[in-house]
């Protein structure tokens, strides 16, 4: 008879076999001999990581995910596994979950549905199964199924028609706003479509560019949810069952983390950003990170983002004035690291601006006001950034936001370099509402900071809006073009100024080249620049279209 299961909803890094070999096995004994539960689940490929990439083409990838599975399965003794891995059979590569028990592999289901659109290329690392796989364990029948199974109806349906009792649902699905609500609505949906309880198990952790927020729950068969994981953080949930009642009942029993209330949408993107950043600076090895600060609001949100995620110890903030900064961009940033509890540290720009006008034969004096006079101090300013990077170790952040690089408002080889660009999916609106937000935990972005005009101060008392609409209008046209994927006449119909719907339209198609050579960050929107937007950078199509 079945009394337990445990979900592990844990943080598993790509390639790093031996370490999650570790992570797997301390679980299964914890849940073994802490709660004497019967089955323990991993998400989706939890022994290879999410995604793996073309790394599941190598043959030394392939040997060494053979070998962990072996370690694993020797080590379930007492305690039934259903695992997430890769599986190679011959010369095709499955996304898998197979159940094991006293070291045997009793059954390997393979995932049916294989995402194919927006950031997903499952098909081309993986050959969909074809089967559903009922296994009878301690007088309960329990079928696995794997995230985008569940978004369709087919598999759930057989796999109850097929007598599951109990549908176990693998997960690495990447977080996007509101994504969280609509999975539960998915299997809540099937719950009640089956009559059958549902344990959803999710990672948590980030992967380059993807996050997994966690946030595990079990539905019950009427559809309603008996438990809720908690998000952000690693966590064992011991459930206990009751087979004796038909349909089973669920009950959540412990858990080494209680989950949160209802966070509002700043902070559930904030946590979301704390946790990629996290994860890229820690899954890369460095020992912290360095952040040019202008005074503006964009470098003062991944300043309070980094030290919220790494600590003051790991973040350097780099304060890099020119002629043209004003005396409250540097009160600013004074104001901002002692909030903090950080170190000043000043480089003046102005000895290599004046080398460089005069290299190009211009008056260091009374240079002219071109886009050649601001690119260079953008220019100088990465330089001493990324000498400092090679001195201390530490990864250079970029500050951009997605608003800037949509448009190209952004200097290549200038302020668009870093490592990591936190806010490449937050609009310069967004970036408002999340410093309002992080001022609600501690007061730390001055209303002088947040009410000023923004602007790049790379000339004599120049604004943003002196080129660009307000980031009210812009950020709206944005949304509307890139998300909802609506055309220049749609969005003039919504009521937008059509000289400058076309015009934002003309900067997207122009300055794709950009955004092809800037650095990765989380994605937390629905169209995020880098995996799901694939557009050529050679196109006249918009600039046809839009006249």
């Amino acid at each position: 008879m079945m009394n337990s299961i445990v979900i592990a909803q844990l943080n598993f890094r790509v390639g790093a076999m031996a370490d999650n070999v570790k992570k797997i096995i301390a679980s299964l004994y914890t849940a073994r001999d802490h709660y004497h539960a019967d089955l323990i689940v991993f998400p989706e490929l939890a022994l290879s990581g999410y995604p793996p990439e073309d790394l599941l083409f190598r043959q030394e990838f392939k040997d060494s995910i053979e070998q962990a599975f072996r370690q694993i399965a020797q080590a379930t003794h007492g305690i039934a596994v259903v695992l997430g891995h890769p599986h190679y059979i011959d010369q095709t590569i499955y996304n898998a979950a197979s159940f094991i028990v006293e070291g045997k592999v009793i059954a390997s289901y393979h995932k049916q549905l294989l995402p194919n659109y927006g950031l997903f290329d499952e098909q081309r690392y993986f050959t969909p199964g074809n089967t559903t796989q009922i296994i009878c364990y301690k007088g309960v029948k329990i079928a696995c199924l794997i995230c985008e199974d569940m978004w369709q109806a087919q598999p759930a349906q057989t796999a109850r028609k097929q007598g599951a009792e109990l549908i176990l649902c693998l997960n690495a699905s990447p977080f996007e706003l509101k994504k969280s609500e609509k999975r539960q609505a998915i299997i809540q949906q099937r719950s009640i479509e089956n009559h059958c309880p549902i344990i959803y198990i999710h990672s948590v952790g980030a992967q380059d560019d993807f996050i997994f927020d966690g946030g595990s729950f079990v539905t019950n068969s009427a559809g309603q949810i008996c438990l809720q994981a908690p998000f952000w953080c690693e966590s064992l949930i011991d459930i206990a069952i009751d087979s004796t009642q038909k349909p089973l009942k669920l009950t959540a029993e412990r858990t080494t983390q209680q989950a949160a209330p209802i966070e509002t949408t700043e902070e559930r993107i904030y946590h979301a950003l704390i946790l990629s950043l996290r994860e890229y600076i820690d899954k890369n090895k460095s020992s912290g990170v360095l952040i040019g600060v202008s005074g503006g609001i964009d470098s003062a949100l991944v300043l309070a983002l980094a030290v919220d995620a790494l600590g003051k110890e790991r973040v350097t903030a780099v304060f890099l004035p020119s002629r043209y900064t004003d005396v409250l961009s540097q009160k600013i940033y004074q104001e901002l690291i002692q909030a903090l509890g950080l170190e000043q540290k000043i480089i003046s720009i102005e000895s290599s601006f004046r080398a460089c006008l005069s290299s190009l034969n211009l008056d260091p004096e009374n240079p002219p006001t071109s886009i050649v006079t601001e690119n260079l101090q953008a220019r100088c300013r990465a330089i001493f950034l990324m000498a400092l990077s090679n001195q201390t170790g530490k990864l250079v952040l970029n500050t951009s936001n997605k608003s800037e690089l949509a448009v190209g408002y952004c200097t290549l080889y200038g302020d668009a370099i870093g490592a990591f660009s936190v806010l490449k999916d937050v609009y310069k609106t967004l970036v408002f509402r999340l410093a309002h937000y992080r001022n609600t935990v501690q007061m730390l972005f001055p209303n002088e900071l947040l009410q000023r005009a923004p602007s790049a101060e790379l000339a004599l008392k120049q604004k943003d809006e002196d080129k660009l609409p307000s980031y009210t209008i812009l950020d709206a046209i944005l949304q509307r073009f890139l998300e909802k994927n609506q055309s220049a006449v749609e969005i003039i119909q919504a009521g937008f100024d059509a000289k400058i719907v076309r015009q934002i339209i003309r900067w997207i198609e122009k300055n794709e080249y950009k955004r092809r050579q800037s650095p990765i960050g989380p994605r937390i929107t629905s169209y995020a620049f880098h995996r799901e937007r694939r557009y050529p950078i050679s196109s006249e199509f918009f600039d046809s279209v839009v006249r």
